[in-house]
């Protein structure tokens, strides 16, 4: 019995009726839910409503699309088009923060990927849209917490560096190295150049055997209290 209804509950839900289209609108939603409020807690420009109709506009064009591969059409045109458009808009995600920090990368390629999922869902590819919206998920809420993990375990770090002044770089440079760490790649922030303050990003390999055995927390506490250092952080 379970596996008559669960068989009928499937061929039911992949055909173009009410009951299926409001099944795939209705999971879309949940899953755009989840993801968008994600987003939205940590203040991204794309938040929940925006994923919802990223989702919404995904699972209809995969329904458009199944009704036109029913009628002949053998290239889901629909649902191409949505993913490219999609890609374009997201990029407007992607800016530079005051820091010369990249920011919204992640909400960008989250915005695709959510199209796409939502394709699958509307095509009626239920187990691909489990699997891949289970695996968006957990890239974003759990993933994030290992990646952390690992970078404040790395050799290697990147600090955003606010200086009294311009003509103390020379002696902040030369402190950095005596203190046992190399400097990779150091950039000026041109958003501060009207400031009097020297503002740049500097990426810091670590290569003291000392400065190894402690967290980058602690080396950016000592660095910060520094005389010619007016703020510093970590850029994560």
């Amino acid at each position: 019995m379970w596996e008559n209804f669960v068989e009928e509950f499937v061929k039911g839900s992949t055909e173009i009726n009410l009951i299926s289209v409001l099944l795939k609108v209705a999971l879309a939603i949940v899953f755009s839910a989840i993801v968008g409020a994600e987003r939205a807690k940590k203040r991204h420009a794309a938040g929940l409503r925006t994923f919802m109709l990223v989702s919404l506009g995904g699972v209809l064009s995969g329904v458009c699309d199944t009704y036109l591969i029913e009628k002949g059409v053998s290239f889901p045109i629909i649902s191409g088009a949505l993913v490219i458009g999609i890609a374009i808009i997201s990029c407007n995600a992607i800016l530079f923060s005051s820091k010369n920090q990249l920011k919204g990368l992640t909400t960008s390629v989250c915005l695709w990927v959510s199209s796409v999922v939502a394709v699958a869902l509307g095509l009626g590819m239920y187990l691909v849209f489990a699997i891949g919206a289970v695996a968006l998920v957990l890239s974003l809420m759990i993933f994030p917490k290992m990646e952390f993990m690992f970078k404040d375990k790395s050799n290697h770090f990147e600090i955003h560096l606010e200086l009294k002044s311009r003509n103390n770089l020379r002696e902040f440079l030369e402190t950095v190295r005596a203190f046992g760490l190399a400097v990779n790649d150091i950039e000026i922030n041109p958003a501060y150049a009207n400031t009097g303050l020297g503002v740049y990003s500097l990426i810091l390999t670590i290569e003291s055997e000392e400065l190894k055995k402690k967290k980058h927390e602690e080396i950016i506490e000592a660095l910060s209290a520094l005389e010619c250092v007016h703020y510093l952080e970590k850029i994560s």
